[in-house]
């Protein structure tokens, strides 16, 4: 290992022994699944692995927590959660992140105090605040901590300790709540969630790895796959089948967007002054 990513987990063994009881959010992603495995490895028993179990968690990130969770023997409790309760959810303003992870954490929160629990923990890394994040405000307000941005771990390190450690996430994918493909202003419905899903799973299922399907006035399918991947498209046969597997999925329009996949490209409509407005906020709430 690196002398600095050496250093860089030093200190986060060192956080994590500090908190000595500590709940943290596990999504299944490359991220919560390296946080939970330090947490473990240094408070043991006094670590809580909490899953929100929701209509806009992909199905592939239950599994994923499932299977971790049957390799690795620890207190876990899964929270079912609709967050289309909420109407300023369903509204889905450019907000929408800061309303569910309000929710959310507000429901972890509950869960850790039963087990007298008062630290929560996020798997937010140093490269995510870069990023259009309202959800982070949120974690700010509530008081989640997060030991991999503070101590100094990008995505590439942790990817790199994740790897060293053995877990299967390492190289897996960048995930996100499925309303994350539902434009801004445009209203969250449980079928446009299972629309996107079902969607999703047709393109896993042609080997494809770095994906998101957009989901526009409902009917409207955009694909994004990685620029490595696009040249699947360019095959008649393949056009053909996914066309027709999303059309009887419920899309009437499928587009390939050639500039590629990008994390958060529905943030590309949002102007710089509301994205600086909202980083502002996060920062000053730390």
């Amino acid at each position: 290992m690196e002398p600095l990513l050496s250093e860089k987990l030093a200190r986060l063994q060192a956080l994590m022994r500090g908190y000595q009881k500590i709940a943290v959010a596990f999504s299944g992603g490359v991220d919560s699944t390296l946080l939970l495995k330090i947490a473990q490895e240094e408070l043991g028993d006094n670590t809580l692995a909490v899953t929100i179990e929701s209509p806009t968690m992909p199905p592939q990130d239950l599994a994923d927590v499932r299977d971790f969770l049957t390799q690795n023997h620890m207190q876990h409790t899964i929270i079912p959660l609709d967050q289309l309760e909420t109407p300023s959810f369903r509204h889905n303003s450019s907000m929408r992140c800061y309303v569910c992870k309000s929710i959310e954490f507000t429901a972890i929160a509950r869960a850790a105090k039963v087990y007298g629990i008062t630290t929560l923990a996020a798997g937010i890394n140093a490269d995510d605040p870069a990023d259009y994040r309202p959800g982070l405000k949120a974690l700010a307000e509530i008081g989640v901590v997060r030991p991999l941005q503070d101590a100094g771990l990008t995505k590439a390190d942790v990817r790199a300790l994740a790897k060293h450690y053995g877990l299967k996430s390492w190289d897996k994918p960048a995930s996100s709540c499925l309303a994350s493909r539902i434009p801004y202003g445009e209203r969250i419905t449980r079928e446009k969630l299972q629309k996107i899903s079902a969607g999703e799973q047709v393109l896993r299922h042609l080997g494809l790895k770095n994906l998101r399907v957009r989901c526009h006035h409902g009917n409207i399918a955009r694909i994004e796959v990685s620029p490595t991947e696009r040249s699947l498209f360019f095959n008649t046969r393949i056009m053909d089948e996914v066309a027709a597997a999303f059309r009887k999925i419920g899309f009437s329009y499928t587009a390939l967007d050639l500039s590629g996949y990008r994390s958060g490209s529905l943030n590309e409509t949002l102007d710089d002054e509301t994205k600086n407005k909202v980083k502002m906020r996060i920062n000053g709430s730390r």
